[in-house]
């Protein structure tokens, strides 16, 4: 596979890798960007990960709990503009009240609001508003108590970032505390027996090769694997994580404090995962001169 300039500049920006090692390091991985990171890694190149902080999409996540149930949903538009806009933010409250009614996203499309489907309203409100969008996803959760918190709140109980909390014990007080440390620190599971085993497996291959780079004795190095595996777990499971609020004490130890046990989370942030196709200036005033 041919190393694009272009390649290269996206693997530096993921890594803030230099160029000449971001370069063979796409030759030794025959250009698989995944595995390119790996390289790096391995041979210590590549430093504290670096992830972009911007949204490749626009909208809204709103939050609704009921009693023991809560539910979260993600409704994308084209620009910030239209998730300010009070038609906006009312539909998308409309469309997370009938989401606790609803199974999944696709049931929530069919669901009824004001006499239409959610799906048709949007549809009209593509054609009101002038921009395009969709609703992308929704997750929902159960518990004895159930906490929620918006980040970058742009009207009642809707923003950037929207945190679902299920608990026993311990009170709402603590639970939004909880909720906001999953809204800053984004664990990827509750525990580690929650989390993706192929993320486990991969972590675990790239300390094994880390480690033999060191060139120490076989018995050494499964002590220092062992080591950073739970280094690992603990700084992406939210239980093991240094508790924002008070990093003397892990989530796990300032729940047990505060008489709670955490069953479970949510975490949706707007335009997460999702990639744009982006121009250069001078390509996208090129087009527009071309009408």
């Amino acid at each position: 596979m041919a190393i694009t300039a272009a390649l290269v500049k996206e693997l530096r920006d993921k890594t803030g890798a230099g160029m000449m090692d971001a370069k063979k390091a796409l030759t030794e991985t025959d250009g698989d960007m995944e595995a390119a990171v790996d390289w790096l890694r391995t041979k210590g190149l590549a430093k504290a990960a670096k992830k972009s902080g911007r949204t490749a999409a626009e909208g809204l996540v709103a939050v609704k709990v009921e009693g023991g149930k809560g539910v979260a949903v993600e409704v994308n538009a084209e620009t910030d503009f239209v998730a300010k806009n009070a038609e906006f933010q009312g539909m998308v409250a409309k469309i997370a009240e009938a989401a606790m009614g609803a199974d999944d996203v696709e049931a929530l499309k069919s669901a009824d609001i004001g006499g239409k489907s959610v799906a048709d309203t949007i549809t009209d409100k593509i054609a009101t508003i002038g921009e395009n969008m969709s609703l992308r996803r929704m997750a929902k959760i159960e518990g004895e108590t159930v906490v929620s918190y918006i980040h970058n709140a742009a009207g009642e109980g809707m923003g950037k970032i929207g945190v679902l909390v299920a608990m026993t014990g311990g009170d709402e007080a603590f639970g939004k505390q909880v909720a906001m440390h999953i809204a800053a620190v984004n664990p990827a599971s509750l525990s580690p027996e929650d989390l993706d085993p192929s993320v486990v497996e991969k972590e675990r291959q790239v300390q094994i090769d880390i480690a033999r780079e060191s060139g120490k004795p076989e018995q050494v190095i499964e002590k220092m694997i062992e080591g950073r595996m739970k280094k690992f777990l603990s700084e992406v499971t939210l239980l093991g994580q240094n508790f924002v609020v008070n990093p003397d004490l892990t989530v796990e130890a300032a729940a047990k404090e505060a008489g709670a046990t955490i069953t479970g989370f949510v975490r949706l942030e707007v335009g997460e995962g999702i990639e744009v196709e982006k121009e250069d200036f001078a390509a996208e005033v090129a087009k527009a001169a071309q009408g």
